[in-house]
């Protein structure tokens, strides 16, 4: 069975408590669910993100009503794609959305935590897929903003174990303004049912596949000062 994987407790309680002291006059008490993350914080700071990123969703009728899914995304070097596909399909669905990707260290990891961060551990990525939550993980970074880079099939193998969606999320957004689109796309449905790892592989490169489909069909996003097509869109 997976189990959470905790940071020293202390060391925890003490960063998270400093990061979130300036908000605490506007926070209720016990707010913090049970991966760490403060939805009342997260709800506070989404404001502030905007002020850097400026998302149109689509797709949302591919995410689950109820059930936990595991979400990939593609990522351009340090786009912080996970973290703004987080919080924008969190400020859509009304539902706690998780990354995966905060250190297993203080101050960094407590912070993040408190955003709804979960360690880039398949065994954490299955606790919270099991408990029926929606996660965010980032395929491998690649340099171009319309590359998918390949897909950790271990940590698609949390999905598998538990039952869990895989669906592929295209992220786009621009180094030189707040434009950035997320795209969900339909869950990936393997043709033949497998067991094992081979079951892993084949769904992580069907991912792959399925979200360099969709940034092709998105299409308009440039690198350098080129206008984006989708500019006056959500």
């Amino acid at each position: 069975m997976a189990q959470l994987i905790e940071l020293p407790r202390r060391a925890v309680e003490t960063t998270a408590t400093a990061v979130t002291a300036p908000f605490r006059p506007l926070l209720p008490d016990h707010s913090v669910d049970e991966w760490g993350r403060d939805d009342h914080l997260v709800r506070l700071l989404w404001p502030v993100a905007r002020l850097r990123w400026n998302v149109s969703v689509g797709g949302l009728d591919h995410l689950p009503a109820r059930k936990g899914a595991l979400l990939v995304t593609n990522e351009r070097r340090f786009s912080w794609s996970p973290l703004y596909v987080a919080g924008a399909l969190g400020n859509a669905t009304g539902r706690p959305v998780r990354f995966v990707g905060r250190p297993d260290h203080a101050p960094f990891g407590a912070a993040l935590r408190r955003v709804g961060a979960l360690l880039d551990d398949p065994a954490e990525v299955h606790g919270a897929l099991r408990h029926g939550e929606l996660v965010v993980m980032a395929a491998a970074a690649t340099t171009h903003p319309r590359h998918a880079g390949t897909v950790d099939h271990e940590m698609v193998g949390a999905a598998v174990t538990t039952g869990a969606a895989v669906i592929p999320v295209a992220s786009m957004s621009s180094p030189f303004s707040r434009t950035a689109r997320v795209e969900v796309g339909p869950p990936v449905r393997p043709r033949v049912k497998r067991r094992g790892p081979l079951a892993e592989i084949e769904i992580a490169e069907a991912t792959q596949r399925h979200l360099q489909r969709i940034l092709d069909e998105l299409g308009g996003m440039q690198t350098g000062m080129v206008p984006i097509d989708w500019l006056g869109e959500g």
